[in-house]
Formats: C-alpha cells, sequence, structure tokens
C-alpha cells in the first residue's frame, strides 16, 4: 500500500490553520519607545530653533544668523543618534564591566574642569572642558555612568548592602567626592540629580532601610546648609517664594517671573508656533533652561501635556524593561534600565518644576530637547542603553543567545 505525502508550497506554508492560534513574532526592541525618543529630539530642534530665532537682534549674539542654533541642535541630534546606535550594539555585561572604569575616569574629567586654563567657564560657573569643534560638559557624563557604576556596584556588594563599613560607606564616599567637584565648579543642579540617581538605585538593590533613611536626612541637611551658606543661592531661595515682589521680579527671580508670564500667554492652546513674546529677549536662556516656557506659550497647556505625557512614557517604559530583567535574573541590567528612568524622570522633572515655579531655579536642561551637545548626546546614548537591554531580554525570553 502506497501513501501519498502532502506537498507544501511556500504560498501554503504561511496560510494560516484555521482555528489555531498563531505564534506573534516580537519586535527585536521597543519600536514606540525608539520613536518617542526620536519625536522628542525633533520637537525640540522645532522649539530651540523658535525660541533662539530672535537672538541675534542682541549685541551677545550679533555675529550670529537666526538659524545658528538650529544648525548646531541638528548637527547635535545626528552625532547623538550614531552614538546611541553604536551604544546599542555593545553588550550590557560590557557595559557592567566598563562601568567602575567610565567612573573614574568621567570624575578626572571633573577634577580638570577645576583646573585653570583647562576648563571653560561661562556666566560665572566652570562646568565646560573645550575641544574647539565642542564643548563637553562631564557632569552630563557622570550622570549615566553613575547609573551604571551604582547598578554594578549593587550587585557586586549585594550580600553587603545591610552593612554600613562594607556596603554602603564606600558608595557614600564616591558620589560625596563627585558632589564635592560639582560644587565647587558650581553645578548643585546635576549634583541633585547624581544623589538621586545613586540613592534610588540603592534603594531598588535593596540597601539597609534604617542606613537609607538617615543618609536621606543628611543629604537634606547638606542641601539646606549648602544654600544657608551661600547668599547668592539664599537670595534665590527667598525670590523664588515671592516672585512678583519688584525687587525680586527685576532680580533674582527674573526669570521665574517671565516664564510664568509665558505660560499665562499661552492659555489653552497657547498663541501659535513662532508666536512668543518672552523669547523676544525678555526670557534669558529660552532655548536652553527655559525652553518648556517657550512651548506653553506659544503650544499652550496642551502642548506641555503632549510632553508630559511622553517624558512620562519613557520613564514608565524604563521601569518595565527593568522589572522584565530582573524577573529573569539580569540584575544589573533591570538596576540600570530603572537608573535611567530614575535619571530622565528627575531631571524632567526638576526642569519642569523650575518653569512652572513649584522650585527653585536652578540651571538644568530639559532632556532630549533643551539646546546643547552633552545633553542630548549622553541622553541619547542612555536611552539606547535601555533599549539594548529590552533587546536583550526579548532574546533571551525568546530562548535565544545574546
Amino acid at each position: 500500500m502506497k501513501f501519498a505525502m502532502p506537498s507544501f508550497s511556500s504560498s501554503s506554508a504561511k496560510t494560516p490553520i484555521p482555528g489555531v492560534v498563531q505564534r506573534s513574532k516580537m519586535m527585536d526592541y521597543d519600536q514606540p519607545l525608539a520613536w518617542v525618543v526620536v519625536l522628542l529630539m525633533l520637537f525640540g530642534m522645532v522649539m530651540v530653533y523658535s525660541a533662539s530665532i530672535a537672538l541675534p537682534d542682541s549685541p551677545k549674539y550679533a555675529s550670529y544668523k537666526n538659524s545658528h542654533f538650529l544648525l548646531r541642535q541638528a548637527s547635535f541630534i545626528s552625532v547623538a543618534l550614531i552614538a546611541g546606535f553604536f551604544a546599542f550594539r555593545v553588550r550590557i555585561e560590557t557595559w557592567q564591566r566598563l562601568a567602575p572604569y567610565l567612573f573614574v575616569a568621567t570624575m578626572v574629567l571633573l577634577v580638570l574642569v577645576l583646573v585653570p586654563g583647562i576648563g571653560k567657564g561661562v556666566n560665572g560657573a566652570r562646568r565646560w572642558l573645550s575641544f574647539k569643534v565642542f564643548n563637553l560638559q562631564p557632569s552630563e557624563l557622570m550622570k549615566l555612568f553613575v547609573v551604571l557604576y551604582a547598578a554594578d556596584y549593587t550587585v557586586r556588594k549585594q550580600q553587603y548592602m545591610h552593612k554600613l563599613t562594607k556596603g554602603f560607606l564606600p558608595m557614600t564616599v564616591a558620589i560625596g567626592f563627585v558632589g564635592l567637584l560639582l560644587l565647587l565648579e558650581p553645578d548643585l543642579g546635576a549634583f541633585g540629580v547624581i544623589v538621586c540617581i545613586a540613592m534610588g538605585i540603592l534603594f531598588l538593590g535593596g540597601i539597609n532601610g534604617i542606613w537609607f533613611g538617615g543618609i536621606g536626612a543628611t543629604l537634606v541637611g547638606i542641601f539646606t546648609m549648602v544654600i544657608l551658606l551661600s547668599p547668592w543661592r539664599r537670595e534665590r531661595i527667598f525670590a523664588y517664594l515671592n516672585p512678583w515682589n519688584e525687587e525680586n521680579a527685576l532680580g533674582k527671580a527674573y526669570q521665574l517671573s517671565h516664564s510664568l508670564i509665558a505660560f499665562g500667554r499661552g492659555e489653552l492652546f497657547g498663541v501659535g508656533l513662532g508666536g512668543s513674546v518672552e523669547k523676544l529677549h525678555y526670557l534669558p536662556e529660552a532655548h536652553t533652561d527655559f525652553l518648556l516656557a517657550v512651548i506653553g506659550e506659544e503650544l499652550g497647556f496642551a502642548g506641555v501635556l503632549v510632553v508630559v505625557a511622553m517624558f512620562y512614557w519613557i520613564v514608565k517604559r524604563a521601569f518595565e524593561i527593568g522589572r522584565q530583567a530582573i524577573a529573569i535574573d539580569l540584575t544589573f541590567a533591570g538596576l540600570a534600565a530603572k537608573g535611567i528612568g530614575i535619571w530622565i524622570g528627575v531631571q524632567a522633572f526638576i526642569n519642569m518644576g523650575v518653569n512652572l515655579g513649584l522650585l527653585p531655579t536652578k540651571g538644568l536642561t530639559l532632556p532630549l530637547m533643551s539646546y546643547g551637545g552633552s545633553g542630548v548626546l549622553i541622553n541619547c546614548v542612555g536611552l539606547a542603553i535601555l533599549l539594548r537591554i529590552d533587546y536583550e531580554n526579548r532574546v533571551l525570553m525568546r530562548g535565544g543567545r545574546i
């Protein structure tokens, strides 16, 4: 007896079998997250152009063209995307192995910033290293590398996390030294973000609750003393508490008062793209620290809400990716992913809070959006690492190998 074997053509092999649930094809990486990041950068580039187009009318920028900041921001984004592509290609275990060396190297750069003749000062602050083509801000590098270092440290010292001398104290000393260097620049805002990142990762890594609470109270005391012992910081705090006082509105609270005016003019849907009045030399640094105020004036509450929702999406996905990594025993990757979420979330929250008058004025940019090469570059690299963590999660959950 002969049995005829059924033949399968290539077309019939692709035809779904009725009544059988087909296995879905998993994306190799989180495409919605990648698109949100790209859209934020492009949206930021448009708003940087809108906020800076009138700057050449002032004597300070008289030699610049109207498109100067647009072209530079476009080049920053291009370089950042290329750097992000290469960062995505690096395995997470490689980042873990390099984390302590990157942390120490960046600390050396923070020291070099303070050396006369090497560090570059702008508006009374010495925060940059000049390479002629661009200026590098080491504090931006430190935000990323402290994420990797804290995650690696927590994994290596997991059995000592409930002990003060072997677990908590070495990390505290390292962050304290970084904080001292940042305060000498001075850059209190970056120090605050870095402390939040390190403390957040240590908390998620299972640090002793008593030590965590104690160091938290100590840090609050340190920040309070730094403010009280610095006359200009103290004046800025008092001005923040009463920005509409005539003396404050024309002095320390000048930026804040004009930022609030910008939001007030924007109302629900804004005055229209390019229609901002505050960017016409009333609101200083409109294309960097106070970009959200220009968005609020030109696109209104609706535009600000879109920006907030996009940052919320990034932070939410970072924590979901981190939780997923920890569930498959990739502890370093999970803590790094959550650390990146803390970094982006805290910095965006502080910038938005400053623009809206919820927090005292600090020199922190809006991640991915504000003008600046170092910030956009490091933000992009950090989020590329986040996408890599998600990619490795997906590969391992499918039974593949990295």
